[in-house]
């Protein structure tokens, strides 16, 4: 217990030394003072009372002698400077608690200390900071507890140092990262953002351009106003710096394709722009004249617009030159060979269950040469792989001819006539029975429609709607009454993996297996069905998700216990006057199997290469199926270059045929 007594009043030592302190300072202040050094020098009396004060003083202090300790008057004395009679911040400083204790401290050091000037106060501040408990000469050292806990705060900062450093490499590995990939971004269309030297800037490269298009506009204001006052003189002058603009403009799109000499020409028409200006300006005037040309541009531009889709959906519904050469060709050879050569081998393999079966309806022998050639040279086992392929009755020899040309490996194949199901007539199927009625063929073969309808409804106008080719998807079970399951691809499409897994992927029970196609708001069903229309709006959900034809599974068992052929001429049969959809196969597709469809993973099929320029190229190259969707198809001279090389690497463009019919790469 006695050192924590110690300890008890060596703390308060220091707090009745203060109060002493700040009663006797300034007497001691006097005593200390160095006045006693200087002399005044108007007088001895003067001198005299001065001598006489300090002696009162040294009287009192040795009174005080007897009532205090030595102790106490050093803490007292070594407090008092030259700068007033308290130094609170020294007191605080060199009286601490009992807890610490003085090494190596000399009384000359304390002298010292009290007596240096005030300009060495920085210079033990900045002591200090390097020595946290260095005041002078002497050196504070701390209790073992507190050293333990200054080591480990040591340990702390070395710690957090060396995350730092492993942070800045960190920052630089991410900079180094960035600045790689910048080097790939093409810097050539970045400007100098300088605001106040515009010699530094990049142009528009068709700055000079724009001008002189904004020359023309006015010209003709001013050109109609002239002419409007009967401004002869200037009119003409109008006229014809106008057609020298014109001329000059031509077919310009950047400033690279004018001629040196054509800012000339701009300097002289912005001359009579200004005389225009001067003698013609009328703001009201000049306004309506300009309203009135913006309204003639849309008006054109409205048209243009209209005549580019129609002409859009024409090129898709024709077939190029080159195909249609290559089908009369070898329609031609084929009927020259004789019957014994017209069959394709292993024709015991289209009804076996066990096996993989394709079903591919096209007119096109280039495009289903693409879909079986890609389909056998990814398959692990092309061997149990069949294709039965349909085709109209004009394309039919010319099918049989190219695949017996062009066999698949070991893989099964076979073309049929779909003109020779007899079963597939008006009487039992409804398209067929509306294609008949005078309403249908008014619609679809007489010339003369009313453009009012809007140029979306030129698509559907399509003939491949009128083609049995294009509903026979309906009748699956019909067209392969011994089979299972099968699997269904449109002509537009390419194969880039083995697809046999899809026929390990359970349907838990529903017909069609397919990829949705809905997004946040679009490809749901009220895009492709009118919920106006109360049979629509009571069965359907106008927010359920849509899918995409082209490569769908079908469960042919579960399609006949559903009578799927049933609730698909139901719908037909109440669409006559196309008043719950438009033409085509997808919506009623989407009502027949609506409840009835289970969602494939979207790699499977990957969409939209015939009309869409953004498709991701990973999701391309990770696609079993892309699909060609759109008018773009990848035959036509409108196909996008960016995807054709899919499908062009699985035409064979130096097959004779193809050379004979001029089909380049």
């Amino acid at each position: 217990m006695a050192p924590n007594n110690n300890r008890t009043k060596g703390s308060h030592f220091p707090l009745l030394a203060f109060l002493l302190l700040c009663l006797l300072a300034p007497l001691l202040f006097f005593s200390a003072s160095p006045l006693h050094t200087f002399h005044d020098q108007g007088g001895n009396s003067a001198v005299t009372s001065r001598k006489v004060a300090r002696f009162r003083e040294w009287q009192s202090l040795q009174d005080l002698k007897s009532l205090f300790s030595k102790e106490v008057l050093d803490v007292i004395v070594s407090n008092t400077n030259d700068d007033g009679p308290l130094s609170l911040e020294s007191f605080r400083k060199n009286n601490l608690s009992a807890s610490w204790r003085v090494v190596g401290s000399k009384a000359s050091n304390a002298t010292n200390q009290v007596n240096e000037p005030a300009n060495n106060v920085g210079q033990e501040k900045q002591k200090g900071k390097e020595g946290r408990f260095s005041v002078g000469h002497a050196q504070w050292t701390d209790s073992p507890a507190q050293q333990s806990r200054r080591q480990l705060i040591e340990k702390r900062k070395e710690k957090r140092a060396a995350e730092l450093v492993k942070d800045d490499e960190v920052v630089v590995k991410l900079e180094d990262s960035a600045i790689e990939h910048s080097k790939s971004v093409d810097s050539a269309v970045l400007g100098k953002y300088n605001i106040w030297r515009k010699e530094n800037e990049n142009e528009n490269p068709d700055s000079t351009v724009r001008l002189m298009r904004d020359q023309i506009i006015m010209a003709k204001v001013y050109l109609s106003i002239a002419k409007m006052k009967d401004n002869l003189e200037l009119y003409q002058e109008l006229e014809s710096q106008l057609k020298e603009s014109q001329r000059a403009l031509g077919e310009a799109t950047s400033d690279a394709d004018l001629h040196p000499s054509d800012h000339e020409k701009i300097k002289t028409m912005g001359q009579v722009l200004s005389k225009a200006k001067e003698q013609l300006y009328d703001c009201n005037l000049v306004t309506g004249k300009l309203r009135a040309m913006l309204q003639t541009a849309d008006e054109r531009v409205r048209s243009l617009r209209k005549q580019s889709t129609f002409l859009s959906q024409l090129a898709a519904k024709t077939i190029p030159n080159g195909i249609h050469c290559l089908s009369m060709r070898l329609t031609i050879d084929y009927f020259l060979l004789p019957l014994e050569q017209r069959k394709f081998p292993r024709s015991e393999n289209l009804e076996n269950p066990s096996l993989y079966h394709y079903a591919l309806f096209s007119d096109n022998v280039l495009a289903a040469s693409v879909v079986v050639n890609s389909t056998i040279v990814n398959a692990k086992d092309p061997s149990k792989h069949v294709f039965h392929l349909v085709t109209d009755k004009l394309n039919f020899g010319a099918m049989n001819m190219w695949f017996l040309l062009n066999p698949p490996g070991k893989a099964t194949i076979n073309v049929e006539n779909v003109d020779e199901f007899k079963w597939l007539n008006s009487s039992y199927c409804p398209v067929l029975k509306q294609l008949e009625s005078a309403t249908m063929k008014e619609y679809y073969f007489k010339a003369g429609h009313p453009t009012t309808t809007g140029a979306s409804n030129l698509k559907y106008r399509n003939p491949k709607y009128l083609s049995m080719l294009n509903h026979l998807r309906f009748y699956l079970p019909q067209v392969y009454p011994k089979l299972d399951k099968i699997l269904f691809l449109d002509d537009d499409i390419v194969v880039q993996k083995d697809l046999t897994g899809l026929w390990a992927v359970n349907l838990h029970g529903k017909v069609n297996g397919a990829v949705e196609t809905c997004g946040e708001s679009f490809h749901r069903f009220d895009k492709y069905l009118n919920f106006s229309n109360p049979h629509i709006a009571k069965n359907f959900d106008p927010n359920a998700c849509g899918w995409a034809y082209g490569m769908n599974m079908f469960d042919l068992k579960v399609w006949k216990k559903k009578d799927i052929t049933g609730i698909y001429h139901k719908w037909q049969n109440l669409n006559e006057d196309r008043v719950l959809w438009k033409l085509g196969t997808l919506p009623p597709g989407l009502m027949t199997f609506y409840g009835l469809t289970h969602p494939l993973n979207k790699s499977w099929h990957v969409l939209g290469l015939g009309y869409n320029p953004s498709v991701d190229r990973s999701e391309i190259d990770n696609a079993a199926v892309v699909h060609y969707n759109g008018n773009m198809k990848p035959w036509l001279d409108i196909a996008m270059t960016k995807y054709r090389t899919y499908w062009t690497k699985y035409v064979k463009f130096d097959h004779p045929y193809l050379q004979n019919c001029k089909l380049r790469q």
